[in-house]
């Protein structure tokens, strides 16, 4: 999973005791796993603001909180510290983070991920477009966003209906629907207006 070297470790010492919280540690996740826009984070969680199903490793002086759904994806990751003139720097690499991981057992989330990425995104590319998953609500319904040459394109309705909304339910039969909550009128980039 994630190692912490030692100079990072006691970096993290000193910027947690800095807080004056009580039971103060970090928490590690991606957020977009497995897709190109993933970003590995090291966020401040304070006791109680862990997740259910978060993984907890206890490091000298302090406890980290990994993200159950970003454990596969932080495979071979590493967090050191370098010292320099100017303090010293923080160093995070997830060689894993943008390799889509998806199998059976995957949260759907992921498996929405990975087909907008792989199947969608590069068509919307070529003009200009792209679309992103916002969340999954109730009853397995994709809340997704456009963007780029799609937001406020007049033919969105037709990308989302007979190409977006088709290839997810097709690829993901346990999807029940597709919805934008992509805000239209805002044409500055649509590639028809």
């Amino acid at each position: 999973m994630v190692e912490i070297t030692e100079k990072a470790q006691v970096y993290f010492v000193e910027l947690l005791a800095k807080q004056e919280t009580e039971n103060i540690g970090i928490r590690i996740f991606i957020t977009d796993p497995g897709t190109p826009m993933a970003e590995t984070c090291i966020a401040y969680c304070k006791s109680g603001e862990e997740q259910p199903d978060d993984k907890r490793v206890e490091y000298n002086g302090f406890d980290a909180w990994i993200d159950d759904r970003s454990i596969p994806f932080l495979e071979d990751a590493l967090v050191d510290f370098a010292e320099d003139r100017m303090g010293g720097q923080l160093t995070i690499k997830a060689p894993n983070s943008k390799v889509p991981s998806v199998s059976d057992d995957s949260p759907i989330e992921d498996k929405i991920n990975y087909v907008l990425h792989s199947h969608i995104n590069p068509g919307l590319a070529s003009h200009g477009g792209m679309v992103n998953l916002v969340e999954v609500v109730e009853e397995e319904i994709a809340i997704l966003q456009f963007g780029g040459g799609c937001q406020g394109c007049g033919m969105v309705d037709m990308t989302l209906k007979d190409g977006v909304e088709k290839t997810l339910l097709e690829q993901l039969p346990q999807l029940k629907a597709v919805r934008d909550v992509t805000d239209h009128t805002v044409t500055d980039n649509a590639f028809y207006k």
